[in-house]
């Protein structure tokens, strides 16, 4: 098998979890997991769509507490994509015999492909295809194209496109007893004869997202262009508009399904409404196949520059590829004048809320060679954020700039002091924001973009603000010891997360860790340097 592509042979209920999120797709802007069409939230499959940046903040009721969470927020889900036959139930693999599977990443070409041949209740057996990608070329567009074809059966199939607001966050086990739902319905509508439109809000952030789907059916091999004999229904009565296509379908002759969506949110710049975006946006776009080449010239643009060649066989070329393919769903030139950070799963799920921890400092120096303009553009999400970090620097007795652990939104700490112990029911103080570390991280990659371009535009505008800031704290966080005539820091947790405090201790935090120490030192060695290449 290529190193190029990811691929299963059989359907596996167990494993949707796990390969939902290795199949995803997305393009830096907004990613999709990689769940079937048809499925809804159900303990097997969860679909899920996240916008970078996209967050919202939400209280909860638990255990006689009030806990404040800021969480990645679950947009409305685009891919509702099924069909049924003269009126019977909705075609969902769980719910028909899998005679044949395959289900295919083609990270090359950036585009999810599952083949389906299935047998229903009646005996009907159909072979399904499904293709889709969130468009490289165009950050807002997203397509999935839907084939059926009757083996073995001719009669009435309706095809049903339709647009879900009614998702929540949900897919994290352990958060599933917090406050979820995240969105209000702002407006469904039906633009045009062939385009819904689902407008919502969320409920804090006060964000307003739209998604506009236009959904065409046609014979395979036709264009579009020669008249079709088909019927069209739609309804926008609820958060889940909807259209459905009727066609007479014969034995033998496939059906070929588009459904182009677009999505806008009302952070965008250069807008006006996002549902006008929206809806302008998908009419404005070609075809599927259009869609898919304008797709593939820009991965085939970023391969060129991003690609890694190893002689060390296909497995190892493969696990290569399906990494940088997934750094670049989470950033890419679509990812240039976004306000967002880098998360610790990127946006292919609810783990960590889609915080932003310290993941860039391994990700920096490989951004920095091939396309150093998205490190700076993810470096202004640290600096919009540097007030913020002076002020907590200030409120925790300390100069200079402290940021959070945990960032979001505004960059104030979103980690949690207490935890809910799931096991024992009891609340436990955790000092996870201990993790100073994070500040040095910064630093660190402030300095090696500034090696790597010798940006001194960026340097005198930015960068030397952002790099003294944390200097002046890591100063003002030091202690003379003069019993060993050094200076040592007190009270931190190092990347070991595991050890915040030494055994019978009254506070948390540990001295002298050694990374933190060692870092510590390179910082304001290197800031004295940084001094000399400014005003």
């Amino acid at each position: 098998m290529s190193h190029w592509s990811l691929v299963y042979l059989d359907y596996v209920p167990e494993e949707e979890g796990h390969r939902e999120a290795l199949c995803a797709v997305g393009n830096g802007y907004f990613v999709t997991r990689g769940a079937a069409a048809e499925a809804e939230a159900d303990g097997v499959h969860y679909p899920g769509t996240y916008v970078a940046g996209l967050y919202d903040r939400l209280q909860s009721e638990v255990s006689g507490r009030t806990v404040e969470n800021e969480d990645l927020v679950n947009v409305p889900n685009w891919l509702p994509l099924t069909f049924r036959v003269d009126g019977g139930p909705w075609f969902h693999i769980d719910e028909v015999a899998v005679l044949d599977y395959r289900l295919e990443l083609d990270m090359r070409r950036g585009v999810y492909h599952r083949r389906v041949r299935c047998e229903d209740s009646e005996g009907r057996i159909t072979q399904v295809n499904e293709r889709r990608f969130v468009a490289m070329a165009h950050r807002h567009v997203a397509a999935l194209e839907l084939t059926v074809c009757p083996l073995n059966w001719s009669g009435r199939l309706t095809v049903r496109s339709s647009v879900d607001g009614t998702v929540v966050n949900d897919g994290v086990a352990r958060y599933r007893d917090l406050e979820k739902r995240h969105l209000r319905t702002l407006a469904t509508t039906a633009p045009s004869e062939d385009t819904i439109l689902l407008e919502v809000e969320t409920l804090q952030s006060k964000i307003r997202i739209a998604q506009a789907a236009r959904t065409r059916i046609r014979p395979e091999g036709g264009s579009g262009d020669v008249p079709f004999d088909f019927v069209r229904e739609t309804a926008t009565a609820d958060s889940r508009p909807s259209q459905d296509l009727t066609v007479d379908a014969a034995e033998g002759e496939p059906v070929v399904v588009e459904k182009v969506v677009s999505l806008f949110t009302s952070r965008d710049s250069a807008i006006t409404d996002p549902g006008v975006e929206a809806t302008k946006r998908v009419e404005r776009c070609g075809t599927f196949e259009e869609l898919l080449a304008a797709h593939v010239l820009a991965w085939d643009h970023l391969w060129k520059r991003f690609a890694i060649e190893l002689g060390e066989g296909e497995g190892t070329r493969a696990a290569l590829c399906l990494h940088i393919f997934h750094l670049l769903q989470t950033v890419s030139p679509n990812s240039l004048d976004v306000d967002a950070g880098i998360p610790a799963r990127g946006w292919h799920g609810e783990a960590y809320r889609g915080h932003v921890f310290w993941d860039e400092l391994f990700i920096f120096p490989f951004l920095n060679s091939r396309l150093p303009e998205i490190t700076k553009s993810l470096l202004q999400y640290r600096f919009r954020r540097l007030p913020e970090a002076v002020w907590a620097a200030c409120e925790a007795g300390y100069r200079g700039a402290m940021f959070p652990w945990q960032s979001a939104s505004n960059g104030r700490e979103e980690t949690q002091t207490l935890h809910l112990n799931p096991k024992s029911g009891r609340w436990l103080a955790d000092a996870s924001h201990l993790q100073r570390h994070i500040n040095l991280a910064v630093a660190y990659n402030v300095w090696q973009y500034w090696q790597a371009t010798g940006d001194r535009n960026f340097l005198g505008s930015m960068g030397a603000e952002l790099y003294l800031g944390i200097c002046r704290f890591w100063a003002s966080m030091t202690e003379l010891d003069k019993v060993r005539g050094r200076y040592v820091i007190k009270g931190v947790m190092g990347p070991d997360e595991y050890h915040e405090s030494y055994p019978g201790a009254e506070t948390p935090g540990l001295d002298n860790n050694a990374y933190t120490n060692a870092m510590t030192a390179w910082v304001l060695a290197h800031g004295i340097e940084i001094l000399d290449h400014v005003p």
